[in-house]
């Protein structure tokens, strides 16, 4: 379990999150919604012990964040971020393996098991066909699920994923969600930054962020109504339910 308890995050001068409390649990995908501007991508920074609150604390396995080691954090969470382009244009199976560092003894070679979850990230990701291909000739949305490969190579017990869908295609887009769930089925927690509404639906939980408030949290079909998401953006939604999956519409 994850759990943030009172966050207060500034940066640069400016608050850009205010007295977030939330619980995160294993097993579940969450997805964290809101505005431009809302605070989505801090507080999933946050929840990866990259940015220092100016007050509260978020604890994972009930040790807080702050106080875990280099090796014990990059084992227990996978960040996923939103940009973020390697220092060298290595290959995207260079880049895949980095993510079995934390789980090598330094400066030891790669082992079977290593090996194992490289290749099984890669096919997962449809991407092991540009394992010989360098970063920097492929595509935004090849790159994406190159980056997420190498995530799912560490096998850690949280993926914090800001904006995994952005650059993919609608066949993409569903295959990167599919794989979320398929993380949390195996009782790992999965959380993403999202701005597609119709992407959020499909999560078990959902966090609703405006101007770095809280407005709601919990499970998807408590929290997508029409009046939270309504003071979250500043429009109406209608609220559909089509054969049991819930549908966002934007209002007249």
């Amino acid at each position: 379990m994850i759990a943030v308890d009172r966050l207060t995050l500034a940066l640069g001068g400016q608050t850009v999150l205010n007295e977030v409390s939330l619980t995160l649990r294993p097993g579940r995908v969450t997805a964290i919604i809101g505005p431009n501007g809302a605070g989505k991508t801090s507080l999933i920074r946050a929840l990866a012990g990259l940015v220092a609150p100016q007050s509260g604390r978020i604890t994972i396995h009930g040790v807080p964040v702050a106080e875990l080691s280099s090796v014990a954090r990059a084992r227990w969470i996978g960040y996923l971020p939103q940009d973020g382009e390697p220092a060298w244009n290595v290959t995207a199976l260079e880049l895949v393996a980095l993510g079995r560092l934390p789980h090598r003894s330094r400066l030891a070679a790669p082992s079977p098991k290593d090996d194992e979850a490289v290749f099984a990230a890669l096919a997962a990701t449809d991407t092991a066909r540009f394992a010989k291909r360098t970063i920097a000739t492929l595509s935004g949305g090849e790159k994406a699920r190159v980056k997420m490969a190498r995530v799912l190579a560490g096998d850690p017990d949280w993926i914090l994923a800001d904006e995994p869908i952005a650059n993919l295609d609608p066949q993409h887009q569903r295959d990167m969600l599919k794989l979320l769930h398929a993380a949390a089925a195996r009782g790992k927690g999965a959380v993403a930054v999202l701005h597609q509404l119709d992407a959020a639906t499909t999560a078990d939980d959902v966090v609703i962020l405006k101007n770095g408030s809280l407005i709601a949290s919990g499970p998807a079909r408590d929290v997508l109504s029409a009046t939270n998401l309504e003071a979250a953006f500043g429009m109406t939604f209608d609220i559909l339910d089509h054969m049991g999956r819930i549908a966002i519409l934007p209002g007249a």
